[in-house]
């Protein structure tokens, strides 16, 4: 059987942590921030964990 590959594209924006939850940064922070409040760019600013169903996804994109 072939080896399993990852995904290109997750591998790039998420983060296995050690307790294997997946961190990844808030998306929508590049350009067009000025007309934003700043609330909201306080907010993208951290990162955060995947939800339950969406790290279920990333297990498989992500075997390794």
């Amino acid at each position: 059987m072939p080896k399993m590959k990852s995904h290109s594209g997750a591998k790039k924006r998420f983060r296995k942590t050690g307790t294997g939850k997946f961190k990844h940064e808030h998306p929508g922070q590049r350009h067009l921030m000025a007309p934003l409040g700043g609330k909201r760019r306080r907010f993208l600013r951290g990162s955060s964990t995947l939800n339950n169903t969406d790290a279920k996804t990333m297990r498989r994109f992500l075997p390794y």
